[in-house]
């Protein structure tokens, strides 16, 4: 079991590169909240459990291989149970081959080595850029807008 929130959220990025998803998951609380602020859509916002969010992670490696985490910088809060981390994801998407190079910003909170809450800030626009999903992201918010 990691020692301290930073270990554990080091050893969750290791994991992620991995692609052991399943020991992802594993790393949250049963009751673990895996939030997504910046998704477009409304219902991939917020994965509550650790099943739930086993279950979103279960297609990632499928989607974007993820070679390399670089400028990760993690910042202490007053909260010891809370870190803020800065970092870059190196990779490729997986449908279309183009380059992934994402920048993160990631509040995470864990108690007795298991992830409560983790809050991940990214681009929606540099996802689907790599992607090759650009246009329907746009659409997607112009139809939003409008409603």
């Amino acid at each position: 079991m990691p020692a301290t929130i930073e270990d554990t959220f080091r050893l969750m990025w290791d994991l992620l590169l991995s692609k052991d998803m399943d020991a992802v998951a594993d790393l949250f609380a049963e009751d673990g909240v895996a939030e997504f602020p910046f998704a477009v859509d409304v219902s991939q916002r917020q994965r509550v459990g650790r099943e739930a969010i086993r279950d979103y992670l279960a297609a990632f490696p499928e989607q974007v291989d993820m070679h390399e985490v670089t400028a990760l910088t993690v910042h202490h809060t007053e909260q010891p149970e809370t870190i803020v981390a800065e970092l870059t994801v190196n990779g490729r998407t997986v449908s279309t081959g183009e380059p992934y190079q994402v920048g993160y910003i990631v509040v995470c909170t864990a108690r007795d080595g298991s992830i409560t809450r983790y809050r991940d800030y990214w681009s929606p626009l540099a996802t689907a850029a790599a992607a090759g999903s650009l246009p329907e992201l746009l659409d997607s918010l112009r139809t939003e807008a409008t409603r």
